[in-house]
């Protein structure tokens, strides 16, 4: 057996040597290569698990879901295994079913083909596929050019080796590009050349393709050279956009070419770029007659967008292009299941149509207008939330609407609360919601609810958090930048005539009705929560902002700290010794926030600081706080310092001026000596804090 053995070991080392090493993946994110661009994801579409499908890097899955180093030719080889043929078997199955008839024999041994037959056949096999591919058109070429694209598309070669083989590349395809260039195998070979080629190489190819983009972009191959010369030809970009005037809807509702302009609009085009494909929209008198010259004045005229092609034409005309603006993106939104419903420049487009009719100045036309594009596109407006066009649309549409079309949008938007809260843009249409509907249990059953459930999930990302401190401290300075707060501010004009309640009795409201929900949440799970930075911002504003009662939460929050200090294992250290705990327990302890403008606590009203002081010393007790200032990393100095602060404005009550006096007698002569000799951090503030009781 041993010897048998050690004859097969030769011949599987020789079938593996034969079939030649696997060839990786190109490295698609070296560090002098940029990271490439993405469009946002609607929030409609499920979480992505794996990468499967087309993608327009080399070294990806393609359209046919096989990876580009697994190649194969339009004509697959066959298997390697022996197979019997169909006959065969049912031959065989009858001698097998008459032998057990005639009780001859009681077992049947199927006997092996004959190797050297199989090899043979496979031979044959090989030939007659050669022979197809040579009767293909173009057959030397796409030979020669697989043989050099194999070495320049190799990942661990030096620049000037790399340099080397993209010119041979482009000797062998220089003047027949167009020739080979819709096939799936020639397509990834000249993307190749695009990407790891020169500027020069580059242009060469964009000119030589002159003419076909849009044939390009509508084939499932090509595609990507498309896309990818749009990136990375920005001196051809106007022109091979300019070869989709005219089609830019209908390619927009092709499967293949709407990922194209998709790609090109967000990612890459200028303004005045954008303006080449936003032409389409507003109907074929303004493609034939808009002034296209190309000078910086009319550029700059066209980056004004539907206002700039609207200047100075008389009331017909505009009622024309409005007209013309509103069936196409009509007929965008009755074939939403094409995926152009999803794309930037279409919500560009819709939003420049809302903002031009709300300059009309008859406000029954204007709201007509409105409401019939509100018709048009309700159902798919949560398809539109996750770009920041799409986004102003639909806050325009909570602040203009009526109380029924708020309900509307909200139960649009309800499958989609968790995505929306991740997602920069979409969650500003949460915020708006949260600000402009009067019905504020509606809001808490169909909005606050979802959005608390998933707290657990939000914390840890900036956007989440961004969405559960709008519950409790809307467009605070802390957690919301400048340009945020502007663009929730723009619905605020709207909202003061379609709205009828008062902001700050809203947001009280909406605050009251979020409050349970998440202090129930930093009791259960509080002690988890805070380890982690952003855990700690959450819980600071929770308690110090949400309404009711907060026992609970409050032992919660002194039991993780309740453990002995230091911590004996240094790979978990105490939660007081994370900069981040430290810094929540000290702002419980003074009452709020420190505003360094004004060098002052702004102290929260719904939150007591001296009976948090007084559960504080009672649970945490003497040994952990007097350890936090003496002992270890000492990482509480500035917390124990508060503690001392709090105790002393406590007013009235026979047990918090005994807690006081109690937490005084614990700094002994001998540990306020060992204070004052160390060298930490916040000594001088201990001390007085100290001196104070």
């Amino acid at each position: 057996m041993a010897a048998k053995a050690d004859k097969k070991r030769p011949r599987a080392a020789a079938t593996h040597a034969s079939e030649g090493p696997k060839s990786k993946k190109p490295h698609l994110g070296g560090k002098n290569e940029q990271k490439t661009k993405k469009r946002g994801r609607p929030v409609t579409l499920p979480v992505p698990v794996g990468s499967s499908g087309s993608e327009d890097e080399d070294g990806n899955i393609g359209e046919s879901g096989i990876e580009e180093d697994q190649w194969t030719d339009e004509e697959g080889d066959p298997g390697d295994g022996d197979h019997l043929d169909g006959e065969d078997a049912a031959m065989g199955q009858e001698n097998a079913d008459e032998t057990l008839a005639d009780g001859a024999e009681t077992a049947i041994s199927l006997r092996p083909k004959d190797p050297n037959a199989a090899r043979e056949s496979h031979k044959a096999q090989k030939i007659l596929q050669e022979q197809r591919r040579a009767a293909k058109p173009h057959s030397d070429l796409l030979t020669d050019s697989k043989r050099v694209w194999a070495l320049a598309r190799q990942k661990n070669i030096p620049p000037a080796e790399r340099q080397k083989h993209i010119h041979a590349l482009m000797d062998v395809l220089r003047g027949r590009v167009k020739d080979v260039v819709l096939k799936h195998d020639a397509s990834r070979i000249v993307q190749t050349a695009v990407k790891w080629g020169r500027q020069k190489e580059r242009d060469e190819i964009a000119v030589e393709l002159k003419g076909k983009y849009k044939e390009l972009a509508q084939n499932k191959y090509s595609k990507f050279l498309v896309t990818k010369l749009i990136r990375l030809c920005p001196t051809h970009r106007a022109s091979i956009l300019l070869e989709f005037q005219s089609h830019v809807l209908r390619m927009l509702l092709h499967r293949e070419a709407s990922s194209v302009l998709a790609d090109a609009f967000e990612l890459y085009a200028n303004a005045y770029e954008r303006t080449i494909l936003l032409r389409d929209f507003y109907g074929k008198e303004t493609a034939l007659f808009s002034v296209t010259s190309g000078s910086s004045e009319d550029k700059e005229r066209a980056k004004r967008g539907l206002k700039g092609v609207l200047d100075g034409v008389d009331s017909e005309r505009r009622r024309r292009v409005l007209a013309s603006l509103k069936e196409n993106l009509v007929t965008i939104f009755n074939n939403s299941d094409k995926g152009a419903v999803t794309h930037a420049i279409v919500h560009r487009a819709l939003w420049e149509y809302m903002s031009v009719i709300d300059t009309i100045p008859e406000e029954p036309e204007r709201d007509k207008l409105r409401r019939e594009m509100f018709e048009s596109c309700q159902e798919v407006l949560a398809e539109m939330v996750h770009t920041k066009d799409g986004s102003r649309v639909v806050r325009e549409f909570l602040a203009q609407g009526t109380a029924k079309d708020r309900k509307q949008i909200l139960k649009a938007l309800k499958p989609h609360i968790e995505r929306m809260c991740l997602d920069d843009e979409a969650q500003l249409v949460l915020f708006t919601a949260l600000d402009v509907i009067d019905d504020t249990k509606l809001v808490a059953k169909s909005l606050i609810s979802e959005i608390t459930a998933c707290a657990s999930k939000l914390y840890l990302i900036p956007q989440g958090r961004r969405a559960l401190f709008y519950l409790i401290v809307p467009r605070t300075r802390r957690h919301f930048t400048p340009a945020q707060i502007v663009s929730l501010a723009e619905t605020d004009a709207a909202r003061a005539r379609t709205s009828k309640k008062a902001p700050e009795l809203r947001a009280a409201e909406v605050c009251t009705f979020a409050s349970e929900a998440l202090v129930t949440w930093v009791e259960k799970t509080g002690g988890e929560v805070l380890r982690e930075p952003g855990g700690s911002l959450v819980i600071a504003e929770i308690m110090l902002f949400a309404d009711g009662a907060k026992d609970g939460a409050i032992q919660t929050l002194l039991q993780a700290i309740a453990i002995s200090y230091p911590s004996a294992d240094t790979s978990a250290p105490h939660p007081i010794d994370l900069p981040h705990v430290s810094r929540l327990y000290k702002n419980l302890l003074q009452g709020g926030h420190f505003d360094r403008s004004a060098q002052t606590v702004e102290r929260a009203t719904g939150w007591e600081a001296g009976s948090f002081a007084n559960s504080f010393a009672q649970q945490v007790g003497r040994d952990n706080v007097l350890g936090m200032c003496t002992m270890g990393a000492r990482g509480g100095v500035f917390v124990v310092a508060e503690l001392c602060a709090a105790l002393c404005l406590i007013s009235g009550g026979v047990e918090n001026e005994n807690r006081r006096k109690e937490v005084k007698m614990w700094f002994t002569p001998d540990v306020v000596a060992l204070i004052e000799n160390s060298d930490v951090k916040g000594k001088a503030v201990l001390l007085e804090g100290i001196a104070r009781l």
